[in-house]
């Protein structure tokens, strides 16, 4: 693993750009989905291990949901469902 600090996606703001870690299920209560069909959705769209996510955009009221660019997709999720996704922050070199 990393000793880079991580955080889940829905926790990030407008701007944020990193690489997803790992998926984890336990940080994702009631989004309404089992977390068997939550974990495959998020696999679904393209949000694996070490691809780079950026969040574009957030909704008006209440931030939600969000818009991640994740590899080369824009996807919109709600910010609970994004707490299942475990990144770390890019660096500037």
């Amino acid at each position: 693993m990393t000793n880079l600090p991580t955080i889940a996606l829905g926790d990030a703001r407008v701007g944020f750009r990193g690489r997803i870690l790992a998926l984890d299920m336990s940080r994702a209560p009631g989004t309404g989905l089992p977390s068997e069909e939550l974990e495959r959705r998020l696999l679904e769209l393209g949000f694996v291990e070490g691809a780079t996510v950026e969040l574009l955009h957030q909704g008006l009221f209440g931030a939600d949901p969000i818009a991640i660019r994740v590899a080369a997709s824009t996807i919109a999720l709600r910010r609970r469902e994004a707490m299942a996704i475990v990144v770390t922050e890019e660096t500037s070199s």
